[in-house]
Parts: C-alpha cells; structure tokens; sequence
C-alpha cells in the first residue's frame, strides 16, 4: 500500500509531456508528439501507430516566418486527426505545431498563430490565423455569443481561441493580434472557449468576395478543425442569404434542412418562443402550400413554363422550389427546336399594335449588354455586381429614387472593386436585372441622375398564334438569372401566402452540433467532472449547474491520479477555479491507491469533486454575468435568445420590443410599461385621483 508521503508526491508533481513515437531524434524535433489524453506517459496503442506516419504537412521554402503549409483538404494534418484528450491540450498542440507566435498583442496579452493552406487544385495558398487570447485582460471578458445560445449558466473560460481566414488574399504575416480580434470581414472566424464550446461567429464565400474558396470550403475547414480538436458543441446564428434570400427558408422548404445541417447542425432554440415543433409545422405547411393559390400574376406564368419544361405537375411550392434549385445547374441544349410560325399573322396585325409594343419595351436585358461590351471584367462578375445594385435599391424601396453617389456607397461593401462598380451603374440604366427594370434618368430641377426600379413582366405571346397551330408555343430556356429572379419571386409570394408559417421558420436562427464526448475503444477512461459546491456556496450561485468538464486517464490510472487531473482541468480551464484545491470524490468508491477501474464507474460517467478555494468574489464567474434578469414576454419567451428587447420601468421585466408592438427601426421610448403595470396604473388611476383630491371648504 503506498505510503501518504508518496501520495503527496504524487499530487505535487508536474503533467509529464507525452512520449513521442520511435523515430529519428531530427524528425522528433519537427513533428512533437500529440498530447496524451492525460498527464500520464501511458500513451494510447492506436494514437502512437496513428503518429508514426510520416506527416505530410510541412514548412513553407523561403516563408521567413516559418509558417507550416498543410494540403486544403487535409487540414489539420492526419497527426491531429490521433488527438485523444480534452480540447484544452489539444489546442495548445496544434499552435506548438505551427511554431512561435507570429505576433502579440502587449495590450490584451494574446498571441496569433500563423499556418497556410495550399489547394493542389487552383495552387492558391491561403492563411489562417489562431489567436489565444486570455479573458482576464481581454476588453470582453464575457461571451455574448454563449448567452445568445443558452449557455449564459456556463462558467468563464480562462481562454478563448479564435481561428480567423482574413479576407485579403494575400494575408499579411504582419497581422496582429488585435488587428485580427478588431475587424469583422474575415472569411471566417470561430471562436471556441477552453472548454471545448464554441461559436462559428462569421463564414463568407464567394459573395463574401472570396477569390479562392467557396463557402463549402470554408465550413469543411472549420468542421475538421473542430472535430480534430474534440470540440464539445458549437453554435451558430443561421442569417446566411443569398441574393436577398434567406436561406434558411428557401432550403428549409424545398429540402427540409438548412445549409448547416449538411454538417450535423440541428435546431436548438428558436427565438419568440419557437419550439422545435412550431418550426417543423411551419416548413411542412409551406412546403404543402399549392402553387396556384399563390397571389402572384409572375409566379403563375413561370409555374406553365416550368411545368411545360420539366414535363412534371408541379403542384406544392416544395416541388417548384426544388424544379427552380435544380435548373440553376443545367445547361441549356446546343439547339432549340424551331418555331411555329404563321406567314399570314403579321398580315393580320395592325401596324399601331407593332409600334406600341415596341415603345412599351425600349430596355434589354443586362446579360445580353454585356456582351456587347469590351471590359476586363467577366461577365459572371458583371452581372452579380449589376444584381448587388438591384438588391441596394430594392432595400432603398421599390419605385423609390436614388442617387448615384447613394447608390455607390450601398453598394460598396459588398462590391470592393470601385472600378467594377462604378462601370457597372454606367452601363445599367434602361436595363433588364432580374424581375426588375433599372430606370437612370436625370432629376427635372437638379439634373443629377437618379436611379429607380420598375416591375417588369415577360411579354405575353399573342393569343392569334394559338390559332394558327396546336401547337404549343416554344418556351425561351430560363437563364440562372431568370431562375433566380423566380425564386424570389415564389418566396415573396408564399411570404404572402402564410406569413405566420414564414415568420415562425424565419426566428428559428440558433442552430448547434455536438461532437459529444468521442469515446472511442482505446486505452482511456473519459469523465465529465463537475464541481460540488459547500453548502454556503451553493447559496451564491443562482443559475443551473453548467456541464461538467472533460477529463482522460488511462485505464490503468488509480483514484488519486484521477483527483489530481480532476482538479487541474478545473483550475486551467475555468476563472473561477483558479486556486481550487481537490479533496474527494463523488460518484466513484475507492481509495486514493485503488484503481480507477475497480471504482464503479464507466467510461462517461459524471463525477462529482469536492474542494475549497474556489473565487467566489470574482465576477468572470457565468458568461452571462452576475445580474439575473428577469425574461417574461407576451409571447412565452423566459430566457434571452438574442433578440432586440426592452425592460418594464416598474416591474423590471425583460419584453421583446417586437412583441410589444415597437419597430427595430424606432428608438425604444424613454419610459416603457408592460401589459401588466401599465393595466394596474390604469385601473389604480380613479382610486388615485379620489385620494388626492383636496374636498372644498364648505
């Protein structure tokens, strides 16, 4: 039986460093083993064969910063495709991986990492940034993202880990870390705590003005990343669109999921007091929705083309919604069959008719100006820069007038090349873009050049060409910019149609993947470890107990090993724990000296650790802070989820200002009563008056 002594020593002695794989001591030194699940130098069978590959990342010839470059699809790396242990160590070996910090920030402490991605396929190299930056001296210590997701319970991490594609195409090594953390147009940021919950905060592809990567890309990046680095849960706040569209309405009726449900993601709270079951009756009775009941003069014409097209009935919105997805990625035929024509119909047609059919269209479409037109840009970029301007209009108001410097500045940010954007207003007056005619005419007193938009419709074909033959007329086949301009156009309609079904799928933004905790048949015992407080402590604490946190050891490792690893994963990854020191377990029976594996408890479980010292003067304690605010709005909603919302002047209770009938375009009033305080000042205002009435000397 080992002695109290050597159990001291055990508790006292530093995390041994994982052993690394036999190889040559030159290769060691460039490729460090991946930690171990523990502090143990028990290293698992199937990692440490996993690790003797050859890597096949490597150090960028002639990058003076040393930068490691990983193949695009394989990032990052097969080596951290064998990490075993909580995302806390994980982490901090993946940056020991890519070298030295490539630079710091004196102010907040944090550190940015520098790595490349190479595409064999186009040779372009791309980088990503990881910055660690410490919430102690970080300007934001709390997470707004957490509170927004439901996890306002969870206790501050000690970390926070920010991996960042910039969207220059060049990425500066000389990027700082607080150049990084303080701009908002990277192609993507995700942020994950040292506890292994995350956010994926901002994702941009090609109309995020990404040269090399799309947006599957991107995702397919960050969801190897995280998986790699045994990421718990990550969250995301679903607002992606697409010309104007939403995207999680679009996809969500036509396919029944969301673009992020490709990589696992799935509903976790809807906004106004959503639930999960509200959002899938909402898609359901959109996706049923018969198209012919849609108000809408265009859809009803597109719904015969496409029917007449695809040779299919067509009948819900979801069918025609997936006939419009598909014909986005078909080409049209070499040769379109020839018309029926008639010698004798423009004998029968009066020469007014001809004339005011040709002063009602005195516009062509912009895809077929631009092929008159001799510039260097392309015309898939022409095009989507004349869209982006349809689009500023549109939001301006349809019919209403613009400017063209107004014009220019709403469209700046999303157009960077001004050269681009300024040919493409030139060349857009008396224009067809989409289901819209762009109209550049000069104002009648200032003669500055003023931009509208006009509805446009397709000319109808003339009802005396049916007569001449049975048979049908030939239909012209749809461009990807006449199936977009149709997509929109269903999706307002239906809008229309069911707005409340619409409204319903629209709050259901919050979407989350768990990774769980990945037990896998190797040589580790895993556990979530969580905190029991003392009594005078549980007494402070006014929220949920957050989940436990992750802890490995080997199957062979004894009850005392466990408690130092239980209290050492507590103090490094939470502020609260800091100083905390481990005196017993809760939920395993045994010794300090017994094993693990006799104790009673399997691989999953949650255990309980008791202790002193845990900080509970700090405020870095709950990622929604020390105030408890008080959620009770009309539509059922108890707990924040992000939305605009406005307390009672009385009662202190937190409403939505949408749901008590305030703009988010008007400024919340000085003075704000619920229902409830402003129902009972009303009916106490006759008492009132009574009781303060002075009565008249007689």
């Amino acid at each position: 039986m080992p002695s109290m002594r050597a159990l001291e020593r055990l508790a006292k002695r530093p995390r041994h460093q994982p052993s690394p794989p036999t190889q040559p001591a030159e290769k060691a030194a460039e490729r460090p083993c991946p930690p171990s699940a523990t502090s143990s130098s028990s290293s698992s069978s199937a990692s440490a064969s996993a690790l003797a590959k050859p890597a096949r990342s490597a150090v960028a010839a002639g990058d003076g910063l040393g930068a490691r470059v990983y193949p695009l699809r394989d990032f990052p790396g097969r080596e951290a495709g064998a990490l075993g242990g909580a995302f806390r160590d994980n982490v901090r070996w993946l940056l020991k991986q890519w070298g030295a910090p490539a630079a710091e920030a004196r102010a907040s402490g944090s550190s940015a990492w520098r790595a490349l991605l190479s595409d064999d396929r186009t040779g372009a190299v791309v980088p990503i940034f990881a910055v660690e930056e410490p919430v102690a001296s970080s300007p934001a210590p709390l997470c707004d993202y957490c509170r927004c997701a439901g996890w306002s319970h969870h206790w501050v991490s000690k970390w926070k880990y920010h991996f960042i594609i910039p969207a220059t195409a060049d990425g500066d090594g000389q990027l700082g870390a607080d150049v990084l953390l303080g701009r908002n147009d990277h192609l993507l940021h995700g942020l994950i705590h040292s506890n292994g919950f995350g956010h994926l905060v901002v994702l941009r592809g090609r109309d995020g003005c990404s040269t090399s990567l799309s947006g599957c890309d991107i995702m397919d990046i960050w969801d190897r990343l995280c998986y790699a680095l045994r990421a718990r849960a990550v969250s995301v706040v679903d607002v992606s669109q697409k010309r104007s569209l939403d995207l999680r309405l679009l996809l969500g009726v036509a396919h029944g999921e969301t673009w992020f449900t490709r990589w696992g993601y799935r509903l976790a709270r809807g906004c106004f007091s959503v639930s999960t079951s509200d959002y899938a009756a909402a898609i359901e009775a959109l996706a049923a929705l018969p198209v012919d009941y849609l108000r809408s003069r265009h859809v009803r014409r597109v719904v015969t083309v496409y029917r007449r097209l695809s040779n299919k009935p067509l009948v819900t919105v979801r069918e025609f919604l997936c006939c419009l997805l598909d014909w986005k990625h078909r080409e049209p035929p070499l040769s379109s069959p020839p018309a029926n024509t008639c010698t004798r119909l423009q004998f029968m047609l009066p020469k007014p008719s001809v004339m005011k059919s040709v002063r009602q269209r005195p516009c062509r479409h912009f895809e077929d100006v631009v092929d008159l037109l001799k510039c260097r840009w392309s015309k898939k970029r022409l095009i989507n820069a004349a869209e982006v301007v349809v689009d500023r209009l549109l939001e301006h108001g349809n019919g209403a007038e613009m400017t063209r410097q107004a014009v220019r500045d709403a469209a700046r940010g999303a157009i960077g090349d001004t050269g681009l954007l300024d040919f493409v207003i030139k060349s857009l007056g008396d224009t067809i873009v989409g289901n819209y005619i762009v109209r550049r005419l000069p104002d009648a007193e200032t003669r500055v050049l003023q931009f509208s938009l006009e509805e446009y419709e397709e000319p109808t074909l003339v009802d005396v060409e049916e007569e001449c033959t049975p048979s049908p007329p030939v239909v012209r086949w749809p461009s990807r910019v006449d199936v977009e301009r149709d997509l929109r156009a269903v999706c307002r309609a239906m809008v229309e149609a069911r707005t409340e079904a619409a409204q319903a799928v629209l709050d259901c933004k919050h979407w989350v993947k768990w990774w769980g905790l990945g037990d896998e048949s190797d040589d580790q015992l895993r556990f979530f470890i969580e905190w029991r407080p003392q009594s005078w402590e549980a007494a402070e604490l006014t929220r949920p107990m957050p989940p436990g946190e992750i802890v490995v050891v080997p199957l062979h490792a004894s009850m005392g090993e466990l408690l130092v690893e239980a209290e050492h994963a507590l103090r490094d990854t939470y502020c609260l724990f800091g100083g905390f020191q481990a005196e017993a377990l809760d939920g395993i029976a045994g010794e300090k000296w017994d094993p693990v594996m006799l104790g009673g408890a399997e691989s999953g479980d949650t255990i309980g650790v008791y202790g002193h010292g845990a900080d509970m003067e700090t405020e870095l304690r709950w990622q929604g802070g020390l105030d408890i605010w008080e959620v009770r709005c009309v539509c059922g909603a108890q707990d924040d989820d992000g939305e605009r919302m406005v307390s009672c002047d009385a009662c202190d209770v937190w409403h939505h200002t949408r749901c008590v009938g305030i703009a988010d375009s008007e400024p919340v009033p000085p003075l704000f009563l619920c229902v409830l305080c402003g129902g009972a000042l009303m009916a106490a205002g006759p008492i009132l008056e009574e009781a303060l009435t002075v009565p008249i000397a007689k």
